[in-house]
C-alpha cells in the first residue's frame, strides 16, 4: 500500500472515513486510478487486481488510463475547464461548443435539439417536461383547455412494468418492480403502468409466442389507458434495452406499434437510454438497431454528460427550446464532463470501438451460450454488443455466484431478480472476455458442487 501525496487520507482509511458520515455499503476495495488498467480496477490498498466487467455502473466508456486520455493537449483542455465551473446554461465558451459539435456527430438525422443537465434522472424528468409542455400546448390549440392558469390535460405518462428511470421526482413514479427499497414511501403519480413484452431466449417458436401473445396483452392496455385518459397522455416512455430491471430485450415489431400508437394519439414517444446508449450495443445509440426513431432520448453515463435530443415534432407548438427557461438547470451539464465525453468520442471514432463492441460483443454472447450449452443453472443468455446477460434459477444462487465471482476478483452486476448483467468498456478485448468465463465456470462448479 502507497499513500498518496495528492490526498490526507490514507487508502487504508478510506472506508472508515467515509463510514463516519455515509453508509458505506459498496465494493469492500479503494479504486487506485493510477494503477488501474484497461480491464482492471486495483486496490489501493491490498494491490490486488479484478476484472471490470461493471464499468461505473456502465458509465466507464473507455478501460482505465487508457493512453488517449492521458494526452498532454487533452488534459491542459480538462485542467483549464475544471478550475471555474460556469453555468453553461447562459455562459458559453469554446470548451462547450467542442463538446456540442462533436456530440452531435453521435445524432442521428432527425434529432435537431438537445439538452444537457448532471444526472441521468434529470436527463429523463427534462424529457418528460419537454413532452407535457408539448401535449398541453397542443391541447390549448384544439382549445380543449383556456391559454391561462394552471393546466392539468396532457400531463399522464404511460411507462412499463420492471423499468428504472431514475429515483428523482416524477422518475420515482415511473421506476418499478423490482427493487421497493428504490420507490417505497414516497410519493408518486398514478400513472398508467403496463405490461413488459420482453423477449424470452432463445427466440424459438415457443418463446416467440409467448412474447408476441404479450405484446399484444401490453399494446391492449395501452389502448386502454389513451381511452380512459383522452387526451391526456403526453408520452410513452420505454428504456430501448431494460437495464436494472432484467435486461429486457424488445422486438423491432413492438417499437414499431408503440411509435403507430403515438402518432395516432398525439404523444410523445421516449426511449431512455441512459445505460444503453453511447456505443454499448455496437452503435452509437441502441434504437438505431430497431430502424424506429423516438421523438424523444435520453442519454447520460457513459457519455458522462446527462441530457435529451429532440427531433423537430417538438416545435409543432412554441416548443420549450424556443421559449426561455422552461427547461434549465444552473450548470446545464458540468463543463469537465464535456471535455472529458469530447474526448472519448474522439477516442470511440479513431478506434472505431463501436464495431469492437460489436465484434466482441458477439463474442461474448457465444461465450455464455457455451455456458449455457454446460450448466443447466444458465438460461436466457441474450445481448446485443457488448450489453449482455444470463439468467440463474433464483435471486439466492444469482447472489452466491456473484459473491463466488467476487471472490475470484470478478466485478459483475445483478440485474431483475435473477440475472447477471455485463457492463464492460468499449475497448474490451476477447482476452478479457475468455478470462472472465473461464472465472465464471470455476464459481459454476463451486456452486454446483
Amino acid at each position: 500500500m502507497v499513500d498518496h501525496p495528492l490526498y490526507k487520507t490514507a487508502p487504508a482509511e478510506v472506508h472508515k472515513t467515509l463510514g463516519r458520515w455515509i453508509l458505506t455499503d459498496g465494493f469492500p476495495f479503494v479504486y487506485d486510478p493510477e494503477r488501474s488498467h484497461d480491464a482492471f480496477i486495483v486496490d489501493a490498498v491490498t494491490g490486488d487486481e479484478y476484472l471490470d466487467l461493471f464499468s461505473f455502473f456502465a458509465s466507464m466508456p473507455l478501460g482505465h488510463n487508457h493512453p488517449g486520455m492521458h494526452d498532454p493537449e487533452f488534459l491542459a483542455r480538462l485542467q483549464l475547464a475544471a478550475v471555474v465551473k460556469p453555468s453553461n446554461s447562459d455562459i458559453y465558451t469554446p470548451a462547450m461548443a467542442d463538446f456540442v459539435a462533436t456530440m452531435g456527430r453521435t445524432m442521428p438525422e432527425p434529432f435537431v435539439h438537445m439538452f444537457f443537465i448532471e444526472g441521468g434522472a434529470l436527463a429523463v424528468e427534462n424529457a418528460l417536461k419537454v413532452a407535457f409542455d408539448w401535449k398541453v400546448r397542443k391541447n390549448m390549440n384544439k382549445g380543449l383547455i383556456p391559454r391561462e392558469g394552471d393546466q392539468q390535460l396532457g400531463t399522464q405518462v404511460i411507462h412499463f412494468r420492471t423499468a428504472f428511470h431514475g429515483r428523482s421526482g416524477y422518475t420515482l413514479s415511473l421506476t418499478n418492480g423490482f427493487s421497493l427499497e428504490k420507490t417505497h414511501y414516497f410519493p408518486k403519480f398514478p400513472w398508467p403502468r403496463v405490461t413488459t413484452p420482453s423477449l424470452r431466449f432463445p427466440t424459438d417458436e415457443h418463446n416467440l409466442a409467448a412474447t408476441t401473445a404479450t405484446e399484444q396483452l401490453s399494446l391492449s392496455e395501452i389502448r386502454k389507458a389513451f381511452a380512459d385518459n383522452p387526451n391526456d397522455i403526453a408520452a410513452i416512455i420505454i428504456e430501448t434495452i431494460q437495464g436494472e430491471g432484467g435486461d429486457n430485450h424488445f422486438r423491432p415489431e413492438f417499437f414499431r406499434a408503440l411509435r403507430q400508437l403515438c402518432d395516432e394519439h398525439e404523444a410523445m414517444l421516449i426511449f431512455d437510454e441512459i445505460q444503453c446508449g453511447m456505443g454499448m450495443t455496437g452503435k452509437w445509440w441502441a434504437f438505431e438497431h430497431y430502424d424506429v426513431a423516438p421523438d424523444i432520448f435520453s442519454f447520460g453515463k457513459k457519455a458522462q454528460v446527462c441530457g435529451i435530443a429532440v427531433t423537430k415534432r417538438v416545435d409543432e407548438v412554441a416548443s420549450c427550446f424556443q421559449v426561455p427557461s422552461r427547461i434549465n438547470s444552473t450548470w446545464g451539464g458540468n463543463l469537465v464532463d464535456m471535455v472529458r465525453c469530447t474526448r472519448y468520442i474522439e477516442l470511440i471514432e479513431q478506434e472505431d470501438l463501436l464495431a469492437n463492441a460489436a465484434e466482441v460483443g458477439g463474442y461474448l454472447h457465444a461465450r455464455l451460450l457455451e455456458l449455457q450449452e454446460s450448466y443447466r443453472l444458465v438460461s436466457n443468455v441474450r445481448g446485443r454488443g457488448l450489453m449482455c446477460a444470463f439468467d440463474l434459477p433464483n435471486t439466492a444462487q444469482r447472489a452466491r455466484l456473484l459473491q463466488l465471482l467476487a471472490q475470484r476478483k470478478v466485478l459483475l452486476l445483478p440485474a431483475g431478480s435473477q440475472s447477471i448483467r455485463f457492463r464492460p468498456a468499449l475497448d474490451t478485448r476477447r482476452e478479457h472476455i475468455d478470462l472472465a468465463i473461464s472465472k465464471i465456470e470455476q464459481a459454476l462448479d463451486q456452486l454446483l458442487s
